[in-house]
């Protein structure tokens, strides 16, 4: 953190979050919820090729509803829109489409594990000094890998 900061008018004051003070409840951590239509699809591509191990897993009817995967103490999660549609019924006919924004020591070794998967654009250097590889995992979601240089 701390390598480039945005301003947003109209923003939280400095010790402000949102009209919280500063001693709002603390956050433990964030993780990642994709929905895809399919999970078993999508390891293949999380598990073999990137080296996530799967931890936990939850069948809905013939097939995975939610799966938790780790590697490096990173977690994210996998839930069928099936799994979605019976767990919170309102969401039963929405649209998900998300973007990970994966920052890693050096791009090297994930290269060759994408060697032969489409990129979203050319690898770039981005303005605030990233380089980055642009990729979308089996269900359509962006996965950017970003190694930030100094």
């Amino acid at each position: 953190m701390g390598r480039f900061q945005f301003d947003k008018p109209g923003g939280a004051a400095p010790g402000k979050l949102g009209g919280m003070t500063a001693r709002a409840p603390q956050l433990r951590r964030i993780t990642a919820n994709l929905v895809v239509d399919a999970i078993e699809p999508c390891l293949p591509f999380w598990c073999g090729r990137l080296g996530f191990e799967q931890t936990a897993a939850v069948p809905h009817e013939d097939a995975l509803g939610f799966v938790i995967l780790a590697r490096d103490g990173v977690e994210l999660m996998l839930q069928s829109r099936a799994s979605v549609a019976a767990d919170v019924a309102p969401l039963a006919t929405e649209s998900f489409r998300s973007a990970l924004y994966l920052e890693v020591a050096s791009l090297a070794p994930w290269r060759t594990a994408l060697a032969d998967v489409a990129r979203v654009v050319p690898d770039r250097r981005t303005f605030y000094g990233a380089d980055e590889i642009l990729v979308r995992d089996p269900a359509g979601n962006v996965v950017v890998f970003a190694a930030h240089s100094g």
